[in-house]
């Protein structure tokens, strides 16, 4: 049987309590309680139950964390186990053996016939400051390419990759100088207005005439040291390039000798259907920064690389906290249960995907509905002739679905992400768009 959320008052008494003492007492972050006043009491699945009994379908897994669903009872019993033997010993001095183990499963899982070595982080940021320090240590090359409307990070040394949104990087200049931007080839907006459904090799062939011809021109293609994407833009709006994009992406960087870094912090861990996102565009990338998923909800991040390009004295890069063994006993499992789960996130992901198509025929403010797997948007906009921009209405979509009981996300200026647990079925699916319909009508109100 399946359970729908339930919402009866938003926030209730008691989470307007606790939101008032939040802002009393911490920094703020990208709250925004107008939105999303949800506090949360406990979860199972795809399941949010707050303090004043309101129960929700997480529509946003913890922002991309919780792929194996809340409170999974695989990855509870492992965090349970390891806690009773230790729960700290400092990997960056000492040694464990599941850090081992979880080290030798990553580097097997990501694509590329060699050898690979792991370094251990605490979070998506981090990792993307490890693959740059490796970057610049194991090439010699100190320079970056990085996709316009990328989101790597907000420290300050990825700061200088990130270009999502101008809020990031206001008051915080000068970020790490070095890094050139470049467009991404998003089929549906893109700097040259080409329908990349209709011609998917039109858009790549412009980003890539844009490295030689404009970047080259004044960067020394020698002092490039890696060229750093998303393999789908998450923050940036949940964008699927052509197929073809990252292979022909790869001999330009082979032809100069540029790495290629994949930022799979949002997409990896069986999100878009395969373990790796990278994965679905058949290219084996130098490093693979991973995050969110794979700890199932306990910090944990880091680098998948090149053994080639490893620090290879000690003290070169170190994590106090950077694999912590509760945190590698919880994504052990993690691991496992993905693996299992990725034919059913295959089949659910095509059937959501089906259903946000048919919006997107139904509705003139739904101009696109894109994704892999179970990472979909659909981008909103005021007319489909125009593709005029419509985050207005975006915003108060998100807020009407809260109010019913979906919990979803924004992503890019005027998109919508649909990222649910893995575990998901299609029953909860069917009930997830009859909310987000009568949210998408409330707010054309």
């Amino acid at each position: 049987m399946v359970v729908r959320p339930n919402v009866k008052e938003l926030p209730g008494p008691k989470a307007r309590e606790v939101i008032e003492r939040n802002f009393e007492y911490l920094a703020v972050t990208t709250q925004d309680p107008e939105t999303l006043p949800i506090v949360i009491e406990r979860g199972e699945g795809i399941l949010v139950h707050d303090v004043d009994g309101n129960t929700f379908y997480d529509f946003g897994s913890g922002v991309g964390v919780l792929n194996v669903g809340h409170t999974h009872p695989r990855v509870v019993e492992a965090i349970k186990r390891q806690a009773e033997k230790f729960t700290h010993f400092a990997l960056n001095d000492f040694f464990y053996e599941n850090a081992v183990i979880l080290a030798n499963k990553l580097a097997e899982l990501a694509p590329g016939d060699f050898p690979k070595k792991v370094v251990y982080q605490n979070s998506g940021a981090e990792a993307n400051e490890a693959m740059m320090k490796l970057v610049k240590y194991g090439t010699g090359r100190k320079r970056f390419i990085a996709f316009y409307h990328a989101f790597h990070g907000r420290t300050q040394a990825v700061l200088s990759l990130t270009a999502s949104k101008w809020v990031q990087q206001d008051g915080f200049f000068p970020t790490m100088p070095g890094v050139e931007h470049i467009p991404y080839p998003n089929p549906y907006r893109n700097p040259w207005h080409i329908d990349g459904y209709a011609e998917p090799d039109e858009p790549i062939n412009r980003v890539i005439e844009f490295i030689e011809e404009y970047v080259f021109r004044h960067v020394p293609p020698e002092e490039v040291g890696a060229i750093v994407f998303e393999p789908i833009q998450g923050e940036g709006g949940y964008v699927v390039p052509p197929k073809n994009f990252f292979k022909e992406l790869k001999k330009l960087a082979d032809n100069y000798g540029i790495l290629l870094a994949d930022d799979e912090v949002q997409m990896g861990v069986g999100r878009t259907g395969k373990f790796w996102a990278i994965e679905h565009f058949g290219v084996a990338p130098d490093t693979i920064q991973f995050g969110k998923a794979i700890g199932g909800g306990i910090p944990l991040a880091g680098v998948i690389h090149r053994a080639d390009i490893a620090f290879d004295k000690p003290g070169r890069h170190a994590s106090t906290f950077g694999g912590n063994p509760v945190a590698i006993e919880a994504a052990l499992e993690v691991v496992e249960i993905v693996k299992e789960l990725l034919p059913h996130v295959q089949e659910v992901g095509d059937y959501l995907h089906k259903r946000l198509k048919e919006f997107e025929e139904k509705y003139e403010v739904i101009g696109d509905a894109r994704g892999l797997g179970l990472a979909q948007a659909v981008e909103i906009v005021k007319s489909k002739d125009t593709k005029e921009k419509h985050p207005e209405l975006r915003d108060k979509i998100v807020k009407e679905a809260v109010k019913r009981g979906l919990i979803l996300l924004g992503c890019g200026d005027n998109s919508i992400r649909f990222i649910p647990p893995l575990t998901i079925q299609k029953e909860e699916i069917d009930v997830a768009m009859e909310i987000f319909e009568e949210a998408l009508k409330a707010a054309l109100k």
